[in-house]
């Protein structure tokens, strides 16, 4: 039977994060049996026989405890402290980022439909999605790159629809995929035009149209598409949030959420979400990320959004995006490289359930 710790993950985290290490349990007195007399002696002893622990009056002080000679426990434990990426473990870490890597260049879209998958990133003003668009593009460029136009501006700073294309920095050949920027969703009348959305979903909106929150695209204009093809189309959708913003969503925003997810619905596009800032949460560290999805407080945030948002668990994704860093990171190069390949994944669900007769209209433009 395995040996667990009687610490909630909370304590645990506490403690690795005040010793800077990672906590291994080497010893538990109810498992291993109070046998020693003495497990410890310097400034306060431990009786294990007796259950007992001696402290003396100035580490009584020291810690701000009451000031008695000894103190009964039901539990001891020992543990060792140490530096949970290691060698070893970085290893393991760069040979996963390696394997999803390849695993990316050698994709193509189900039933060679199309060349490139087109990905639309969604979400409030400020969420990361340009974020986003900028951290794929370092992963395969082996360099932090800023094309996507990132800031704070509570209006957004990505006015225009863009449509990016990624490039593999071992070749220089365009990747299977492209990501298609928006602007965001705001509050009352500000933000992305509802009335574009499916406009951009069927494949009528070109690159670099400029967005007009109060007046959608209309036949006539520039950038508006006549006859779209299936390559022009959406082929999978991803809500970007700010993971640390969710409890403060507007009703209003979230009505808004709501009503997007329905027209992607009616276009059968199959849609994720992206929990960006994941690193920035209480108590997360570095480490965390090598295993994010089993850490209590990032499970409390997806359980939040599903509840919020009606999301299922399975269709929310966590990332940790390029931001002000100047060297990739295999960590975060893994998250980003996770969530692309799910999205990939939901396009191809979106392509093979396509009737025939439409996939056929669709490729040749009739």
């Amino acid at each position: 039977m395995a040996v667990t710790t009687c610490l909630t993950w909370m304590q645990e985290k506490i403690l690795q994060n005040h010793f800077g290490g990672k906590f291994n349990l080497l010893y538990k007195a109810s498992v291993h049996k109070f046998s020693l007399e003495h497990l410890l002696q310097y400034e306060f002893g431990i009786d294990l026989t007796g259950r007992k622990l001696h402290i003396s009056a100035n580490t009584s002080k020291e810690l701000g405890l009451l000031q008695c000679e000894s103190i009964s426990f039901e539990e001891c434990e020992v543990f060792r402290c140490e530096d949970i990426l290691n060698k070893r473990k970085m290893e393991e870490v760069t040979e996963l980022r390696e394997s999803l890597w390849s695993s990316m260049r050698t994709y193509k879209p189900y039933g060679d439909l199309v060349h490139q998958i087109r990905i639309l990133l969604l979400g409030p003003i400020g969420a990361g999605k340009s974020s986003f668009v900028n951290s794929v593009k370092s992963v395969f460029q082996g360099r932090v790159v800023h094309q996507a136009l990132v800031g704070s501006d509570t209006t957004g700073i990505s006015q225009k629809y863009r449509t990016y294309s990624i490039k593999d920095e071992k070749d220089g050949n365009s990747l299977p995929f492209i990501l298609c920027d928006s602007l965001g969703l705001g509050e009352e009348e500000e933000g992305l035009c509802m009335d574009d959305i499916p406009q951009i979903l069927k494949g009528h909106v070109s690159d670099r149209y400029q967005f007009n929150p109060m007046k959608p695209i209309t036949p006539g204009h520039d950038n508006y598409v006549d006859s779209p093809l299936l390559k022009d189309r959406i082929h999978c959708a991803a809500f970007v949030f700010n993971v640390n913003c969710i409890e403060y969503l507007s009703d209003e925003m979230v009505a808004k959420i709501r009503r997007v997810r329905r027209k992607l619905i009616e276009c059968g596009l199959v849609h994720l979400v992206l929990l960006t800032h994941v690193d920035s949460m209480d108590l997360i560290t570095k480490d965390d990320l090598i295993d994010i999805y089993r850490c209590p407080p990032v499970k409390s945030q997806l359980e939040a959004v599903h509840k919020a948002l009606g999301f299922p668990l399975s269709d929310i994704l966590l990332v940790s995006n390029y931001t002000s860093e100047w060297e990739l990171d295999p960590l975060k190069d893994n998250l980003i490289l996770f969530a692309l390949r799910h999205m990939l994944g939901a396009a191809d669900d979106f392509l093979e359930d396509l009737p025939l007769e439409e996939t056929r209209e669709m490729l040749l433009g009739v």
